[in-house]
């Protein structure tokens, strides 16, 4: 497939809607983590964000029959299309998706939770709460990352994953606050299990630690892709704590 721009430098392609309000804070990371002393010195970005792209949990779930495959893969080349050399998914649930997304493009396609694992790693985590959509969970994503690269994880028990869900669909995504309260009592959990920090494995978990200021026992998924398209893209992450 060509691409729309003759162009010779990296264009960041943005996967989005998957929720939208993540795909901006998204978009919003990328910019400001970036070195740049004049707009010239920032990524090229190219961002879709189809929010009526079906809710990947659901299909996953068994719950819709709509595949969102085939709008994330159109959606996707029409970004290669229009110049993207590098895919980012601002979606963790997505990544269900990831090999067939991947095989079907001809640039690459960033992994965030394979990614967010590494830098779990990096960080001294020995043991890795996972908090995240029940999709995410049950296809195992971050399971499988933390198996592949010898590192102990935990999830939420039942009763604390369907308080999890209520944060993200009946809050975060309905543009209300988190109720605190039962997201650090869920935390505490993971705690009591053993966990030494906590992926935010869900962008919309993203904005929680944006406004609630949560601390380094979470590792934001989020940052982490954002540092890593970023790098990818051949320019100097800024600002991060890890």
């Amino acid at each position: 497939m060509e691409n729309f721009y003759d162009i010779d430098h990296p264009v960041l392609g943005i996967l989005g809607g998957l929720g939208p309000a993540a795909s901006c804070y998204f978009y919003q990371m990328v910019t400001e983590h970036t070195q740049a002393a004049r707009d010239q010195d920032h990524i090229d970005l190219v961002l879709s964000s189809r929010a009526t792209t079906p809710d990947r949990t659901e299909f996953i779930l068994g719950k819709c029959r709509t595949d969102p495959f085939a709008i994330m893969e159109r959606d996707a080349q029409m970004l290669v299309r229009y110049g993207a050399t590098v895919i980012a998914i601002p979606c963790n649930t997505a990544h269900y998706f990831f090999d067939r997304l991947a095989a079907s493009l001809p640039v690459p396609v960033l992994h965030m939770p394979r990614f967010t694992v590494q830098q779990a790693i990096a960080g001294g985590c020995q043991k890795l709460g996972i908090l995240a959509t029940t999709g995410t969970v049950v296809t195992g994503a971050y399971q499988k990352m933390c198996a592949e690269q010898g590192l102990d994880c935990a999830v939420p028990c039942e009763e604390d994953q369907a308080a999890l869900m209520q944060i993200i669909y009946g809050q975060i995504k309905q543009g209300k606050r988190a109720d605190m309260a039962v997201f650090e009592r869920i935390s505490s959990h993971l705690k009591e299990q053993g966990c030494n920090m906590a992926v935010l494995g869900c962008t919309e978990l993203s904005l929680v630690k944006r406004d609630e200021k949560l601390g380094s026992f979470y590792l934001d998924s989020s940052e982490v892709l954002a540092k890593r398209s970023i790098e990818a893209c051949g320019k100097t992450p800024v600002g991060f704590s890890f």
